[in-house]
């Protein structure tokens, strides 16, 4: 399928970032949290959440099996994302960026044009970047607010040079804000900005992104 360079942005930092590697549980300093940024808890039910919007997009497929084991870590990568958007957040009100829902808006007009209209645009995103419908907006509005970023800070993200600036600013945040991950997702990588190290063969991103599974017990 015929993507325009902006879809392909969209679904390059969607999900920007990477899976982690599992980790023995150890002590759960925050209970029912799985993960606390700044400060401010993401608790393991918002991700349970995400997650079980996903699998019942996924359900609805013809293509059900196969999303289902191409994303076997989900619960991680949803977790990656909630925690990348808070940074994302935080980069962008230091540098004075902001989005409004009209600038969603018509980026997700423009994406969905690009794509074979909005069913299409849907179906492209549920299977290869694991969004429910309910996500597409948010993941819509991840994408104008990198990129707006990346302009304020004079980086041009079609380079290594302009992804190195912008990930430059994204960890100097990440480690402003501090986060702690419950081992049972992994560990946040402070200079990847992005949970722990695997590689996915669904989706190719500025840094890298993988399919996450929520652990049993969580």
């Amino acid at each position: 399928m015929h993507r325009s360079r902006r879809t392909a942005l969209l679904l390059s930092t969607a999900l920007l970032g990477a899976a982690p590697l599992l980790t023995a549980c150890g002590n759960d300093s925050h209970p029912g949290a799985a993960a606390v940024v700044g400060g401010q808890r993401i608790e393991v039910s918002q991700l349970q959440a995400q997650v079980r919007d996903v699998r019942a997009a996924q359900d609805k497929s013809p293509q059900a099996a196969q999303l289902i084991k191409n994303t076997g870590q989900l619960g991680q990568a949803k977790l990656n994302s909630m925690i990348f958007d808070r940074v994302l957040e935080r980069a962008a009100a230091d540098t004075g960026v902001t989005v409004s829902r009209k600038e969603v808006q018509t980026a997700r007009q423009q994406a969905a044009a690009q794509s074979g209209g909005d069913e299409r645009f849907a179906e492209m995103l549920l299977q290869q970047g694991a969004l429910s419908a309910g996500q597409i907006d948010g993941a819509i509005r991840r994408e104008v607010l990198l990129n707006k970023l990346s302009q304020t800070l004079g980086a041009d993200t079609t380079t290594p040079q302009g992804q190195q600036k912008v990930l430059g600013e994204l960890t100097r945040t990440s480690k402003d804000l501090g986060i702690d991950v419950n081992p049972r997702y992994g560990n946040w990588d402070y200079r990847q900005v992005r949970l722990g190290e695997a590689k996915t063969p669904w989706i190719t991103q500025v840094t890298r992104q993988a399919p996450e599974q929520e652990p049993a017990g969580a």
